[in-house]
């Protein structure tokens, strides 16, 4: 009975949680984007519970977040050909538009983002357990991201305005929009990571399909109609549901130029294999590692100890770059 209690001591009431903390309502998520439109869905839902458990007077259970679209094949084709026709074999308003353009497209959608910070983190925190301080930490990192992502793209264009000059050859190298691109995202950072993928296909021209992750679905709905007011229609659109349900027929069809994806090896060579011409689809894949740290003969052991502990553990472990494999000299 003692340790029952003991254990019971970990889980807050909810009513203890701090208001500041606290989910104001549920999210139940109907909408979805597609073709520069905010539909709504009524159809199945799949219910969000979060991994954090709390304490009722009926005994303990955990929070639900909220609900969200389990779509079929035919919004992922309709997705599908809203991004086709946008791109338009590069002959679309956003592919054709200057670097100049695309540059202001963005920023917009960075100030509308950024007004959804605090709804942003909240979510974040209730629906993959992160604290408060990490999910802000993960929002802010984004942002940052992003701003990196079009300095980086004006240094690039700067390079490309040059001419090279090879062998008496005069030429000029400059960087053209794929298609349409497939963006998945991984749980552990499912707004970071997923706007990895996301970001640097959008202003390059080309136009995007992203799934959220399975845990991490619900903190990208405040940004629906950001993504609808900051680019043309068809140049971003989403899908809910099943991987299998909603991804295998965007494979299949062939009309997938880039698949960029973060997650696991496992699921990147189905995805791969389901393209019927597998050798002409471009690939940006962030799969499994293993991460080593190296502890020399002259190591200060407790830091060393430290640091691994930390390198391996934090966050559980659940990180891309958590430390896997410790070589210690002899």
């Amino acid at each position: 009975m003692r340790r029952e209690l003991e254990m019971g001591s970990l889980f807050p009431d909810e009513k203890d949680v701090p208001p500041g903390l606290a989910l104001a309502k549920e999210v139940e998520q109907t909408e979805y984007l597609i073709g520069g439109e905010v539909k709504h869905w009524k159809g199945p839902m799949q219910d969000v519970l979060s991994p954090i458990w709390l304490k009722g007077a009926t005994g303990f259970s955990q929070k639900r977040v909220g609900k969200y679209p389990l779509q079929t094949p035919n919004e992922a084709l309709e997705a599908l050909k809203a991004a086709l026709d946008a791109y338009d074999y590069g002959r679309g308003e956003w592919p054709t538009m200057s670097v100049e353009e695309r540059i202001d497209h963005i920023e917009t959608f960075i100030l509308k983002m950024k007004e959804k910070r605090q709804e942003i983190v909240k979510i974040l925190m209730w629906e993959i357990c992160k604290s408060l301080q990490d999910s802000e930490k993960e929002f802010d990192r984004t942002v940052d991201y992003i701003k990196d992502t079009l300095h980086s793209l004006k240094d690039l264009d700067r390079i490309s305005s040059r001419f090279v000059i090879e062998h008496g050859i005069i030429g000029q190298i400059r960087r053209a929009p794929l298609g349409v691109v497939l963006c998945m995202g991984p749980f552990n950072y499912p707004l970071n990571e997923t706007f990895t993928t996301l970001i640097p296909a959008l202003i390059m021209g080309n136009t995007v399909i992203f799934k959220p992750p399975k845990i991490g679905v619900l903190l990208h709905r405040p940004l629906l109609e950001a993504f609808r007011d900051s680019f043309p229609k068809g140049v971003v659109n989403t899908i809910y549901g099943d991987g299998q349900t909603v991804i295998g027929p965007l494979m299949t069809s062939g009309k997938i130029d880039v698949l960029a994806f973060i997650g696991s090896c496992k699921v990147a060579d189905i995805l791969r294999k389901q393209h019927p011409v597998p050798h002409r689809l471009r690939s940006v894949l962030g799969l499994g590692a293993k991460n080593p740290a190296i502890v020399l003969s002259d190591a200060c052991i407790d830091s060393a100890v430290k640091e691994c502990v930390l390198g391996a553990l934090s966050y559980n472990g659940q990180r891309c770059t958590a430390l896997k494999i410790i070589f210690v000299h002899s």
